[in-house]
């Protein structure tokens, strides 16, 4: 790089003819004749003077040192090291140019020299320019940036570029200005704003000078490219927007180190104002490709999702990313400017360190995610995990496959690595009544609750995008199987069908839910002058509802005429409620004032019948809310909302249930939600969810047999509905699921203890809607209270009945530890408040009956030698199953209880172990059944070795010891069977016969039986003192 003047010529006559010029037209005034004998002798003063500097012997004196030799408008001449892109801001156009030493010895000492070009008319001069290759600026100018400490090179208007030939240049001493704006050393590493957030990380990156091929475009818009299939290429730090149509598959790219720029494009912008690093910058590329690809272009057109943010009109793509720039970007940064980092001297290349980065979330499409979650669930399915040993040995082949035929499993987000985001438009259903998360792969059922356990009840989020970081994943597995007995669950070729309903469960404070924009390119609906209403008049009324009936499929009658064939049963469901006024028409400003009604109108009662296209309303409608019920459209000539709907419903069954108007809701039909504003003349409504009694709910009075209350559902199981016991087929063994069996605890006021109810779901009403899983709190409304043959509470659902989940499983369940009491107090209390279940420290005084059986796992017949003992011979079981059960008699001191062990527990009663166990189970296989009385009618001597070790056994202290035992009522809270009285039981008091009343003993089932826990020393002292 040399500083040089304009060329010389080549002869000494040549100079000097110039020389005389130069002195007669500087030193002889205007007018007068040349002086010849001055200019000699200027000439030879100067000449002299010129070549007593060694470093000027080989040159002739350039006609640019008529100024003593300070070179306000130098020539700049090397070669080119650096060409910046061309730069776009404000309106200003200009690139940056960076010459170096023209040897390789001096350009490897690392002397360069930027220049700035900034001039209109050379801004071709960025097309031609190439790198390695040497030029000559003429005419450059140094100046300093205001608001800069530096000076800096750059062109003006008379500028010129030309190749460099190094015979035409010689070197000139700067002056001390232009020193300051030379460039020196390399630039120093630093780390770009996003890698500071790994600290410890942080790695050198390398400066390529790479010449390829490029193989593949990875996103265009991105400015990312494959070379020779070996490198990514990210131009987004370029602006080569004319080149992307150029850069394709087979162009030959040669790559430089280049500076960062200010764009318009996304892509530019989170590069500029969100300064990404590279490798967030190339995540957050990945991340909008995904979206791009989940919503493109159905949902919304590309250059609406791409387009640039702009204060108030935020990007839709950055406010999807935005959620997690904090916790990606530590705040605080400095801010960066492009102009400064260009002309910094040191320059300091942001791209020279990074830090890996792992994937901070994704966005997968819903398929995908459906998928994972389906896969996740079948790969835990383990028939073994979901029935422990101890409890799966003692069942018979029905209960095995019932206790296996439904499972759920329940994903947090947490357990996604990397984090998945939910993200998809909602969409009401008309086909399954429920909401829907959609995008172009799939649709995702979901429900979302708030904080305070409300559902989600505004229609206008129906076409929202909802973006959810942390969500429950639940897969519901439902399995068809015939296991003949629990030795066979390893064994996959039992399992008939598989198939599993997956849905998402989020609250709204943890979702963001953002409007999609709407076209920009669409003209606006045009109004109709004769309109006054405008493009979107219709009418509306509100009403408050009361009650939402089942969503089932359900037959309607139909008018005279409507056809002969008989209509097939469409999925509907019916609401009742109130109308709160007469019927408003839209005007410009909004709802105009509602029709005046008559005395007899007000508060008229009213049922919706929504069935077709309209069910899509069914998951935003809930009781004690008020809603609008709008009809788009001209004004109607008749009362719309007063007429009776087309479904042909007669008024007698509406008399008797206090209704005076039945609606059918047509399709082109819409709801909104209403507010306080709409309703000033209306009482507060109440939000309290109707609930039912305790003594209403558990007691035999049918005065009226709908029941509502909110409980914790415990356990969920397939089964068969009550009261429809049937021999199952040989070839449908295990397979038959006629209903769900929820077993719920109430949560009523006042109730300490919450009683178990059991619920049953029927056809029509399966499958059951979701949310209603283990750990969940429910509110059931209008279920049908029943009564079985032994006197025992249940409900069932029926049209009427409609649920709301108030809240979600948890992710942690941690089960309460039992409570510890004495016997005596269950003895004391009303309902709710004596515990169903519970630990006591009793003593076992007495072994009432023993009995070991093996039976068929098929039909329960007794099995001796292992072989079904059923007459007809037509079993088809090949496996038999033992089952066994003891009585016995506790008490702790303060009242006794009789206590039915049940299977595994009995080896815990007879203090035996595991193998003991089994030799004793193996013993009773030969007779096929033992049973011992030791109390009672029944008692008898017993002369079989089996039966005689047991009755030994059970009259010795190993059975007869302290145990803790853990119970339950066997009579449940729902058993409304009366108690027995007190009865008179003789005692001796010495000499005196006394006669006094006993409450009838207490009946418990184990739960478990453990030994006792020895005491402390601190007990023993205390003992003892």
């Amino acid at each position: 790089m040399a500083a040089c003047g304009a060329q010389a010529s080549a002869s000494e006559q040549a100079w000097l003819e110039s020389a005389q010029t130069f002195i007669q037209a500087t030193l002889v005034p205007a007018g007068q004749e040349p002086n010849k004998q001055l200019t000699l002798s200027v000439i030879d003063c100067v000449k002299k003077t010129w070549l007593s500097q060694r470093e000027n012997q080989d040159f002739t004196l350039p006609l640019s040192y008529r100024k003593k030799h300070k070179v306000k408008e130098p020539n700049l001449a090397g070669k080119l090291v650096r060409l910046s892109a061309l730069v776009v801001t404000q309106n200003r156009r200009y690139f940056i140019m960076t010459l170096g030493e023209l040897s390789q010895a001096d350009s490897q000492a690392g002397s360069q020299v930027s220049i700035i070009v900034q001039i209109p008319a050379q801004m071709v001069w960025h097309r031609v320019l190439r790198p390695d290759r040497a030029y000559v600026l003429t005419k450059l100018r140094v100046t300093k940036t205001r608001g800069h400490r530096y000076y800096i090179w750059t062109t003006i208007p008379s500028s010129d570029l030309i190749p460099l030939r190094p015979d035409s240049v010689q070197e000139l001493e700067l002056d001390v200005p232009f020193l300051g704006a030379d460039l020196t050393p390399l630039p120093q590493p630093t780390s770009s704003r996003d890698s500071r957030a790994q600290d410890g990380h942080v790695r050198d990156s390398k400066v390529l000078h790479y010449s390829g091929t490029v193989t593949r475009v990875l996103n265009e818009s991105a400015s990312l490219y494959i070379l020779d299939g070996l490198l990514i290429l990210c131009l987004a730090y370029q602006q080569i927007h004319g080149l992307r149509r150029v850069i394709r598959p087979g162009v030959r790219l040669e790559t430089l180190p280049s500076f960062k720029v200010h764009g318009a494009s996304l892509y530019e912008q989170l590069v500029w104002e969100c300064q990404l690093g590279l490798p967030l910058y190339l995540w957050a590329t990945k991340a909008l490709k995904e979206l791009a690809d989940k919503l493109c272009p159905l949902v919304l057109r590309h250059q609406q999702f791409l387009k640039h943010s702009s204060p108030g009109n935020p990007s839709l793509a950055l406010q999807l990313l935005a959620p997690s720039w904090d916790a990606l970007i530590p705040p605080g940064g400095p801010i960066r400017h492009a102009h400064s980092e260009v002309l910094e001297e040191p320059h300091n290349c942001p791209h020279q360190k990074y830090a890996p980065l792992q994937t901070p979330y994704s966005f997968p499409t819903l398929f995908a995610l459906t998928k994972e979650g389906q896969h996740r669930a079948w790969a835990s399915f383990d028939p073994k995990a979901l029935l422990p040993l101890s409890e799966a040995a003692y069942l018979t082949s029905c209960q095995l496959n019932r206790h296996l035929a439904w499972s759920w499993l329940c994903l947090p987000s947490s357990v996604f690595q990397p984090a998945q985001v939910l993200l998809g438009v909602l969409v009401a259903s008309s086909q399954k009544g429920c909401l829907q998360l959609r995008d172009l792969k799939a649709s995702l059922p979901c429900m979302a609750l708030t904080e305070t356990s409300q559902p989600l009840t505004d229609p206008k989020l129906i076409g929202c995008l909802v973006r959810v970081e942390k969500f429950q994943l639940v897969v519901e597995r439902e399995v068809r199987s015939s296991f003949p007995s629990w030795k066979e669950l390893d064994k996959p070729d039992f399992i008939q069908k598989k198939q599993a309903r997956v849905y998402i469960q989020f609250f709204l404070s943890d979702a963001l839910i953002l409007p999609l924009p709407r076209p920009t390119d669409l003209e606006p609906p045009q109004t109709d002058p004769s309109c006054p209403e405008g493009p979107h008049g219709g009418q509306s009324r509100l009403f408050l509802l009361s009650h939402k009936e089942a969503l089932m499929k359900r037959n309607f009658c139909v008018l005279p005429g409507a056809g002969s064939q008989p209509p097939k049963p469409a999925l509907s469901f019916c609401v009742s409620g109130t109308w709160l006024c007469g019927t408003q028409r839209k005007e410009r400003s909004g709802w105009g004032p509602p029709q005046s009604l008559g005395i007899e109108n007000k508060d008229q009662k009213v049922s919706l019948i929504f069935l077709g296209s309209s069910v899509r309303w069914f998951p935003f409608l809930y009781p004690n809310q008020v809603y609008r019920l709008v009809a788009p459209g001209p004004p109607q000539t008749t009362a719309l909302f007063e007429t009776e709907g087309p479904s042909g419903t007669s008024q007698r069954p509406l008399e008797l249930a206090g209704i005076q108007s039945c609606l059918t809701v047509q399709d082109e039909w819409t709801l909104e939600l209403g507010s306080s504003q709409d309703i000033p003349n209306v009482l507060e409504v109440t939000r309290a969810l109707p609930e039912s009694s305790l003594t209403h709910l558990l007691s035999d009075n049918f005065s009226n047999s709908l029941v509502s209350f909110s409980a914790e559902i415990l356990s969920r199981i397939l089964c068969e509905p009550p009261l429809a016991f049937r021999r199952i087929k040989p070839e449908n063994a295990g397979a038959v699921k006629a209903g769900v069996k929820l077993t719920v605890a109430l949560e009523m006021d006042g109730c300490d203890y919450p009683p178990h109810l059991d619920i049953y779901i029927e056809e029509p009403h399966l499958p059951p809607q979701m949310g209603l899983l283990p750990g969940a709190r429910v509110h059931f409304s209008q279920l049908e209270k029943k009564i079985s043959r032994s006197n025992t509470v249940y409900c069932c659902f029926r049209p009427s009945t409609s649920v709301q989940v108030l809240s979600f499983p948890p992710e942690t369940k941690v089960r309460a530890p039992l409570p510890h009491i004495y016997l005596s107090e269950l003895l004391q209390g009303g309902q709710g408040q004596v515990p169903f279940q519970a630990t006591t420290s009793c003593h076992i005084v007495l072994v009432l009956s023993l009995q070991i059986l093996w039976v068929c796992a098929h039909c329960t017949s007794i099995s001796p030698q292992g072989r079904c003992s059923r007459q007809d011979h037509n079993c088809p079981a090949q496996a038999a199953i033992s089952q066994a059960n003891i009585r016995l008699l506790v008490e702790d001191g303060t009242a006794e209880a009789t206590v039915t062990c049940r299977n595994h527990h009995v080896a815990a009663a007879l203090g035996m172990s595991p193998s003991e166990w089994t030799s004793i189970l193996e013993c009773a296989r030969g007779p096929g059944r033992v049973a011992l009385q030791f109390k009672g009618s029944g008692a008898q001597t017993e002369s079989e070795p089996l039966a005689l070790f047991l009755r030994t056994l059970c009259d010795s202290p190993s059975v007869l010891r302290p145990v803790t035992l853990s119970f339950a009522l066997e009579k449940r809270p729902s058993d409304i069977t009366p108690q027995e009285p007190a009865r008179l039981q003789p005692f001796q008091c010495g000499e005196l016969p006394l006669l006094t009343r006993v409450k009838p003993r207490l009946r418990l089932v184990c739960l478990s039986l453990q030994e006792p826990e020895p005491p402390s020393p601190l007990e023993i002292s205390a003992a003892s003192s």
